[in-house]
């Protein structure tokens, strides 16, 4: 009989982590995983990307700007509610500019391959 599975908050388990983004996870299927993460306040993560996969988030609470570029140049600033995608292979850090409040996202990563690949800086 077919049946609806919960995970609850004090049940994720641990994922693949970035120094500075404390992952859990939630689901894990072929080809999809599906986590939370925290960004503690005023942190700015190491350089990463997610493989051949792709990132779909949602940006729970906090503010998160998302780095990017050949050097780090570019940014996109995130608030509570704001979706968002991160191609495959596109190295980039997280940033929590409040320094007294965690950020949370929901993450959902698709396709093969491991989930974070840490990069010594924007251009691997």
């Amino acid at each position: 009989m077919s049946r609806i599975e919960v995970v609850r908050k004090d049940e994720l388990l641990a994922g693949q982590s970035t120094p500075g983004i404390f992952r859990e996870r939630a689901f894990e299927a072929e080809g999809l995983l599906f986590s939370r993460s925290t960004v503690a306040g005023g942190v700015v993560s190491d350089w990463h990307h997610h493989g051949e996969r792709h990132l779909y988030g949602f940006l729970i609470s906090g503010h998160l700007r998302l780095e990017f570029g050949s050097k780090g140049e570019k940014a996109v600033e995130l608030r509570p509610g704001d979706f968002f995608h991160i191609p495959p292979g596109l190295i980039h850090r997280d940033v929590n500019p409040n320094k007294q409040r965690a950020l949370l996202v929901a993450n959902l990563l698709l396709g093969r391959g491991p989930a974070v690949v840490n990069a010594k800086g924007p251009e691997g």
